[in-house]
């Protein structure tokens, strides 16, 4: 029964961060996405240049 048990245990913490994981991975690619976004509608600073699409 506890070997059972331990193999169950075991499979839902791997269901888990396989789940995480891919998660993290989503995440990631929206960030790049917004942050390349950024470098193509930042808007124009003063004397016609391009300015900074952050504001740090």
């Amino acid at each position: 029964m506890v070997p059972l048990l331990l193999v169950l245990l075991l499979a839902l913490i791997l269901f888990g961060a396989g789940f995480a994981l891919k998660a993290l991975w989503w995440i990631a690619v929206i960030v790049l996405v917004v942050w390349l976004l950024g470098f193509v509608l930042r808007p124009a600073a003063s004397g016609g240049r391009r300015g900074r699409w952050y504001r740090w």
